[in-house]
Order: C-alpha cells, then structure tokens, then sequence
C-alpha cells in the first residue's frame, strides 16, 4: 500500500505561518500539563541521529517520542554505514522502510538533511546543522507564547554571534506581526545575508522589522534579551583572536538595566563570564531554563505535526 508523503522540518521556510503558529500553540498546550494523554505516536518509530554532543534536543526528543507512545532507536556518529560509504541517499531509503520519523543532528549542510528527505515515507526534522537550528526557534516561540500570551508584537534584541540559532530566529520572528529583532553581531560574525534577505520577505507581509549591526551602542528598550554561547557547539574560530572581537557583546547587568521589564534567554549550555555573566543568568530575570524546558514540549509538538494524518496507524490527539 503506498504511503502519504511525510511532513519534513528541515528548515523554518518549510512551515506555512499556520503551520508554525499551530506547532507553537500546540506546544503552549504541552507545556501547560492539558495534553499529558494525548499518543499521536503510538506504535510509530522514531530514529534519533546525533552526530554532534547534545543535551536538550536529544533529550527533548527522545523523552518526547517516548511520552507519545511511539518507539525510539538511537544511533551514535559512528553507527550507520555512511561510515564505509554507503550514499546518504540509500540510507534515507533503507531508514525510511522501517522507520516513521527520523530526528537528525549532522551538524553539516542543508543538504544532507534533504537528501535524507528526498523519500516520502519517514519524516526527517533537523536537530541542527551548521546555518540553522530550527527547532530551537519553535522552543523559543513556545517559550515566548507561554510567558507573554503573544509574539505580535514583541522586540526582541539578540546579542552574539550570527549562528544557527540566530537564523532560525531571524526566519521565525520575521513571520510574526509587527515584531522587532534588533541583532547585535560581533563583524564579521553576523547572520548571513541569505537568512536575512528571506526574513525581509516575511517582513514585508508581517510588518515586522529586522536589522542587524555590529555594535554595543545605543541598545535599544525591548521586551526580551537573548544570547547563545560564543563557541557554537561542534563548530571553532578561526581568529585565534576572536575573544577580544566578542568581548564588547557580553550580557551583564548594565545590559538588562537599558530594558528594565525585559526578560532574558539563552539557549544553552551557556559560560557564564563569557557571554552572559552569572548575575543575569541566574538572576531574577531569566527564563532561560524555562526556555530549555520547553525544548520538551516543543519537540512534541513538532513530532505531533510530523505524525499528523501521515502515520501508518492512526492519529490519537
């Protein structure tokens, strides 16, 4: 019997602005302990790859898979035979014949994710690659839904460096109405002009506004602070002397006193000291491990969507 096409995450441009929406609020639910019976996934198989370290994605999504009642096979960087040169295509072949949803971390290029994807029988949801990390914006979503009941709106300055949490952010909160992502990069550490000429896209229908500068002076007073750690995971500097360009983009408190009502977030792991210092990251403004919580709750979501209507069994929610 042929098998409906899946419903792949590669990247946030993969989602309709109702798609994402539903997957954010879904999450919302999750969070709040309403759906704690809900089994989407049951007698479903999920595949988690992880190539690179991880604790809250491969956590979130392994919990997640098993709390929905679906099946979970874990594979290390060293356990497929892409190893002895087996294409990545026959791979996603032979997977996606015994496997419903396959969660992948290759930490590598888009395009390995679409190969995985070029099948039509297993869902493939990027965990992260090197330009982008869209799962962590639907957390990050999730995360700001939960504690502001809205995105509209929001003003958002994003401190460090361009990375793939930076991009995902960027495509995320560019569909939303009138929100502000004020980016503040180290030079020539930015979010590559790719990810922001498909933000501007969004923003012309949204009314949102994104802009980025490479400079500490004259923040701006928004809604919430967000860092991520200086050394993005799997990834290394080739400026031996990139500490000295990054150092004027640390968050300390003279940083949140510029937004006295904001709140503060980081993706994690974070080093205090680096870019974010102990008195905020532990301080009374931070959601931060609000925010890795509901990486959980988000990833359900996510598997939620990737199940739905698309599942050899049938879909219980």
């Amino acid at each position: 019997m042929p098998h409906p096409p899946r419903r792949h995450l590669i990247s946030i441009d993969d989602l309709s602005y109702e798609d994402m929406h539903g997957i954010v609020q879904r999450g919302v639910e999750y969070a709040s302990g309403r759906c704690e019976d809900a089994r989407p996934l049951r007698d479903a198989v999920v595949g988690v790859l992880f190539r690179k370290t991880s604790t809250r994605t491969r956590t979130a999504f392994s919990a997640g898979a098993l709390r929905l009642g679906g099946q979970l096979i874990s594979y290390g960087p060293g356990d497929l035979q892409e190893n002895t040169g087996e294409t990545v295509e026959d791979t996603a072949e032979v997977l996606s014949r015994m496997l419903d949803v396959l969660v992948a971390r290759t930490a590598g290029s888009e395009a390995e994710l679409r190969a995985f994807a070029s099948q039509q029988r297993m869902a493939v949801v990027n965990a992260m690659s090197a330009a982008e990390h869209p799962t962590q914006a639907l957390a990050d979503l999730t995360t700001l839904q939960g504690r502001f009941g809205r995105i509209e709106g929001l003003r958002v300055l994003y401190v460090g460096e361009g990375n793939n949490t930076a991009s995902a952010l960027t495509l995320a909160l560019s569909r939303y109405r009138n929100t502000t992502l004020h980016l503040r990069t180290p030079p020539g550490y930015g979010v590559e002009q790719r990810f922001l000429d498909r933000a501007a896209v969004a923003a012309k229908s949204s009314g949102a506004t994104v802009d980025q500068r490479h400079d500490m002076t004259g923040l701006p007073t928004v809604d919430v602070v967000y860092t991520t750690r200086w050394q993005t995971t799997g990834t290394a500097k080739a400026d031996p002397d990139w500490r000295s360009v990054f150092a004027p983009f640390q968050v300390d408190e003279a940083v949140m006193a510029g937004s006295p009502d904001a709140v503060f977030m980081h993706d994690l792991p974070a080093h205090r000291g680096d870019e974010v210092t102990a008195e905020v990251l532990d301080g009374p403004t931070s959601i931060a491990f609000e925010q890795a919580e509901n990486k959980y709750h988000s990833a359900r979501a996510v598997l939620e969507w990737c199940a739905g209507g698309s599942r050899r069994g049938s879909v219980d929610v």
